[in-house]
């Protein structure tokens, strides 16, 4: 059975062309129907001649009318008002009313999180929506931080909701048996962090997850953890440093192999070394990051993705909707309010 996944044709910086070539790549691997949305005349065309060039006749790709579509430069607030037939509304209607079981952008952050909580809704027991980062370790698996910007200023309640909800997306999506989850501080002591850590430490202490207690920073990347939850403010900074971070090393390396790399054998194996390095720390194998917390599936990806992160980015949603990611977070937010029985891992 195919599931169906909307995606903005008009999100990403290069639009509509990577995500044309995503919805291929999708559609023809991946067992899933692509709802693009955007401007048919515009996009039809487009994709007959994307088609031809994949040596494609039929896939299923079937197009969706929407005229408007909201710039990375517009103020989120403003452009949803205005823009309501932009592609990100139109499509995360589709799966508010069930025509898709999930949606996906790689467009305007702010105005993805803001058209997502006013036209899918939360879901019951969650304050504020959480957006999470998949971000690699040196166990060979990511780990996932959350929140990385939804929520720039957020209370301890919060924090007790994204470790929860963290916890069994990686359960849930990831595979991981018993995620380990941590709460990002500046020492691993208890009483260590500012007022947010030190009133969130003993509510996700009560959780029925397995609580690290304190991590630092590094730890978002040694493989200690599996979940690191944060406010978006301090999520957000972490993640923009992280990415600097990558490219540094990526573009030093890419340097120093080119400059002291002589022999040609040498060259060849540094290539492919420097190639499995790349690929580690490249985003379009995460494909975007899940926005938690919202009656629906909204994945946002980054404005430079390429086709092949498009093509994550509809898989992460499909994984999201068959892994029933919203009903474990509705029974388990409902034991938070009424924590009598612990809800049972599923």
């Amino acid at each position: 059975m195919l599931i169906d996944i909307a995606l903005d044709a008009m999100g990403s910086d290069k639009s509509p062309d990577p995500e044309i070539r995503g919805a291929i790549l999708a559609a023809r691997t991946l067992g899933v129907r692509v709802h693009l949305v955007g401007p048919e005349r515009t996009l039809r065309p487009l994709l007959a001649r994307q088609m031809r060039r994949a040596g494609e006749r039929r896939l299923p790709i079937k197009i969706v009318q929407a005229s408007e579509a909201i710039g990375m430069s517009e103020k989120a607030a403003q452009a949803v008002r205005a823009k309501r037939d932009s592609s990100m509304r139109v499509g995360l209607k589709l799966a508010r009313e069930g025509t898709v079981a999930g949606f996906m952008t790689a467009g305007n952050t702010g105005a993805a999180m803001a058209t997502a909580k006013m036209v899918l809704g939360a879901l019951p027991g969650v304050d504020r929506p959480a957006l999470v980062a998949l971000l690699p370790t040196s166990s060979g698996r990511p780990s996932l931080l959350l929140d990385v910007g939804a929520n720039v200023d957020c209370d301890a309640k919060n924090l007790e909701q994204f470790a929860l909800m963290g916890e069994i997306y990686a359960r849930s999506v990831l595979k991981i048996e018993k995620p380990r989850v941590g709460l990002l501080s500046i020492g691993e002591e208890e009483g260590k962090g500012n007022a947010l850590t030190r009133d969130a430490f003993p509510l996700l202490k009560q959780l029925p997850i397995q609580f690290l207690g304190n991590v630092e920073g590094r730890d978002i990347y040694n493989g200690n953890a599996d979940v690191v939850v944060c406010d978006g403010f301090i999520g957000n900074v972490a993640l923009k440093a992280s990415e600097g971070l990558a490219r540094l090393v990526r573009d030093s390396l890419r340097e120093s192999l080119n400059s002291t790399v002589k022999a040609q054998v040498g060259a060849l194996l540094s290539r492919k070394a420097f190639n499995d390095f790349k690929k580690r720390l490249d985003q379009s194998e995460y494909g975007g990051a899940p926005l938690l917390g919202v009656r629906g599936v909204c994945i946002i990806g980054h404005g430079s993705s390429n086709d092949r992160a498009i093509m994550n980015g509809i898989r992460v949603a499909a994984e999201f909707a068959r892994a029933g990611v919203n009903a474990h977070i509705e029974r388990e937010l409902a034991w938070l309010a009424r924590p009598s029985d612990p809800p049972a891992n599923p």
